[in-house]
């Protein structure tokens, strides 16, 4: 300490210069007690440290040093007495009577020897307020200095540390991976980046912040023996561990556990003397993280393929129930009806043979739109396949008093497709505009072809589609036709998109509707 020090110097090199002082001016008439004393007071500073009880005796010793060598110079020793006696004292009001106490007895003793006035009483009082303001002074210099300590303190801490969490930032853990190669200590990193913070409850107004700082509380209390626990970029965390053998059971143990509503991806690395330079180890360990989290999103993505697979199938199954449900009630209340005949079904044959075909048809419908799509796939020319289309729905429309046009529009479009899939779907959206032009009506075809992309737009004059039903046209089951299955558009959407396209639709009610198929041009 400052203060022990001082006192190493200044209580000898003091007691020297008093004890010369004294001799020359022949001030004291007792020299052996006088040397006996300065030697007594200077062994028992330099052995304090040892024997610490000796500190309480340092006052009589100089009070007795003091009073033999008659001279005033050793306030000097005084004053850095009071300093060394406070120096453990952290309030004035505990220093203040030390340091009054010590200046009294100087004044006693000096005023033994020295004759006694109004300029020895006034340079007695000087002496005690001298004490007093070295006392301030001690402690404004005290203060100060803790105060330049903290300040430096909670700046190197601010420097190395995340101010969210608490822990190491990118810096801080530089300096812990820096210090544990210098110290040539193997040691394990532990790389964790988490996501999906939305499995937590929003219990403040910041969750990801919330988030952040639990993991953070988490991983620290799973690896307490860590050399350092890093929030070094965003949602990373960095832990720095010796060597041992249970890491992975813990680290399970922390995932499936604790962070078991978060996705986290990891990687762990071990760092020898032997090993690669610290740059590179890093890099490696990074890109074993990369990884981990790319396979674990190619995973994810696999749940969630197979989840709506299996929502879609849930779905498709109880529309195909409700939907054959129906006509099997039908047909079993006209059976029960027939029992009071005989059994005679004839009253209600045509009822009970129309559900029966409808069944039938829905059957038929759910299995084509369900069965994996078999590939029939080669480049053809679109425009032979509207003008099939054409052949096959002209008396149809004839027949119901309506006229369809086809406008084709540039040279021969090739795409690759399978072209009974795509008669089927025009036929089927063709029928579709017959039905829903209750007057004669015209049905338009036109093919026409946006750089890499071929639309095709059948469009009708009948009384529009609902907004609100625009949204679920091709929904399976959905349908507004009392005999439909609802089926129809949902399988053309189907085999369009086995082809790599879509279909649009516009609606105005009163004027019509335009369904377009975009579809891919082969190039």
């Amino acid at each position: 300490m400052l203060s022990y020090t001082l006192k190493m110097v200044i209580f000898p090199l003091g007691c020297l210069l008093v004890i010369l002082s004294s001799y020359v001016l022949r001030l004291t008439p007792n020299l052996s007690i006088m040397l006996l004393a300065g030697a007594v007071l200077i062994a028992s500073i330099y052995g304090e440290r040892r024997y610490p009880v000796l500190r309480k005796f340092h006052w009589i010793i100089l009070g007795i040093f003091h009073y033999f060598s008659g001279l005033n110079w050793c306030n000097m020793l005084y004053y850095v007495l009071i300093i060394s006696m406070i120096q453990d004292k952290q309030r004035v009001a505990q220093t203040i009577p030390i340091s009054l106490l010590l200046m009294l007895q100087y004044t006693v003793i000096r005023l033994s020897y020295i004759p006694i006035d109004t300029y020895a009483l006034l340079v007695s009082l000087f002496d005690l307020l001298t004490s007093v303001v070295i006392v301030f002074l001690y402690h404004t210099l005290i203060n100060s200095e803790t105060e330049k300590r903290r300040l430096r303190e909670k700046n190197r801490f601010l420097t190395l540390h995340d101010q969210l969490t608490g822990l190491l930032n990118y810096a801080g853990y530089m300096e812990v991976l820096n210090k544990t190669v210098e110290a040539q200590r193997s040691f394990v990193l532990v790389l964790l980046n988490v996501n999906n913070y939305s499995g937590f409850k929003k219990e403040s107004d910041d969750p990801w912040c919330s988030v952040i700082t639990g993991t953070g509380k988490m991983i620290t209390n799973q690896f307490p023996e860590a050399y350092g626990v890093s929030r070094y970029a965003g949602d990373r965390f960095a832990v720095v561990l010796p060597k041992m053998q249970d890491i992975e059971e813990r680290l399970a143990s922390l995932l499936s556990v604790q962070l078991q509503r978060l996705q986290v991806s990891y990687s762990i690395s071990l760092f020898s003397e032997t090993s690669e330079p610290l740059e590179q180890f890093m890099t490696i360990a990074e890109d074993r993280l990369l990884q981990h989290q790319h396979s674990k999103w190619l995973k994810n993505e696999e749940e969630v393929f197979r989840s709506e697979r299996l929502r879609a199938v849930g779905e498709l199954a109880a529309g195909m129930a409700h939907e054959i449900r129906n006509p099997l009630t039908a047909i079993r209340g006209f059976l029960q009806l027939s029992r009071g005949q005989a059994f005679n079904i004839a009253p209600w044959y045509e009822v009970i043979m129309g559900e029966v075909t409808r069944v039938t048809d829905l059957t038929a419908e759910f299995l084509q739109f369900s069965k994996p799509h078999v590939n029939h796939m080669k480049p053809e020319q679109l425009g032979n396949c509207l003008e099939r289309v054409m052949s096959l729905t002209e008396s149809d429309a004839a027949s119901r008093g309506h006229r369809i046009t086809l406008e084709m529009n540039g040279g021969p479009v090739v795409i690759n497709m399978d072209r009974d899939k795509i008669v089927q779907v025009l036929i089927n959206l063709i029928r579709n505009a017959f039905e829903a032009m209750t007057d004669p009506g015209e049905v338009h075809m036109n093919l026409l072809q946006e750089g890499d992309k071929v639309l095709i737009s059948i469009t009708d004059t009948g009384s529009g589609i609902p907004e609100n039903s625009l949204t679920s046209i091709f929904n399976p089951f959905y349908t507004t036709k009392e005999e439909g299955t609802g089926l129809g558009l949902a399988l053309c959407q189907k085999i369009v998109q086995d082809h790599n396209g879509k279909i649009t639709v516009h609606s105005e009610m009163g004027i019509g509707s335009t369904f377009t198929l975009h579809l891919p041009v082969d190039m």
